[in-house]
């Protein structure tokens, strides 16, 4: 039978808004002096919320982790597109917002539920040929991108003070919410850039077990085992149910 060290596991993650998710990795890689870690499931920059981190043999299970369908939270800012199709871009258009309801703007996401074949955004970390897509967009550099199939089981808002509405999105892996903003904005006309997000659930992990990630690296390296969900369970907890 194979042998596990206590460290070969996940942690839970609350990542906040400024570090990449490499940053995250890195700095808990040098915090404990763990040689093997990875993430599972990209967030950008200024996204918060769940972040799966592996330990060890756990990054075996980093690809179905990150397989698992995810649940984000945020807000959508109406009337302003941005090339990166969020608030870290630069603006490219500027529209009035027409006036709307928060039953009409609900029936307007609602047209984005189930299966839709997503072009990734240029400012994104697909690769072509090697090189992430982002890269390019520096340069100023527009490549074609293969749409990608996504679902989306639910994609809904709870409350719409223009030019501001906030929703809740629940999705399978590899699907671009900031994308999913910039299409609602010119469906509607008037464009729209996703203001904030943040990720609630991977699977069957929930933010709410997660440590902050200023608090993860204030532990002991005695404090951090218990905070490991260890392989065999890791890997028990990411089956399907039934």
């Amino acid at each position: 039978m194979q042998a596990f060290d206590p460290f070969d596991g996940a942690v839970l993650i609350d990542k906040p808004a400024g570090p990449t998710s490499h940053d995250v990795v890195d700095a808990i890689r040098r915090a404990f002096r763990i040689e093997k870690a990875g993430h599972c499931g990209t967030l950008d920059p200024n996204a918060t919320g769940l972040l799966i981190i592996v330990l060890g043999k756990g990054t075996k299970l980093s690809e179905k982790l990150m397989a698992d369908d995810k649940v984000y939270e945020g807000s959508i800012k109406f009337g302003e597109t941005t090339d990166s199709f969020d608030a870290d871009g630069e603006l490219t258009s500027s529209l009035p917002v027409p006036p709307m309801t928060l039953e009409e703007l609900n029936e307007s996401a609602a047209s984005f539920q189930g299966d839709i074949m997503q072009t990734p955004p240029m400012v994104s970390a697909v690769k072509v040929k090697g090189v992430p897509l982002y890269k390019m967009a520096r340069k100023g550099i527009q490549v074609e991108r293969k749409p990608r199939l996504i679902h989306v089981y639910n994609f809904r808002f709870s409350s719409y003070t223009q030019p501001i509405g906030l929703f809740r999105i629940a999705c399978t892996k590899g699907t671009y919410v900031r994308a999913l903003a910039h299409e609602l904005g010119q469906k509607l006309g008037c464009g729209a850039h996703l203001a904030t997000l943040r990720r609630t659930a991977s699977g069957p992990f929930d933010v709410q077990d997660a440590l902050p990630f200023e608090d993860v690296l204030k532990l002991t390296l005695g404090d951090l085992q218990t905070r490991v969900i260890p392989f065999l369970k890791l890997a028990q907890r990411s089956l399907p149910a039934g």
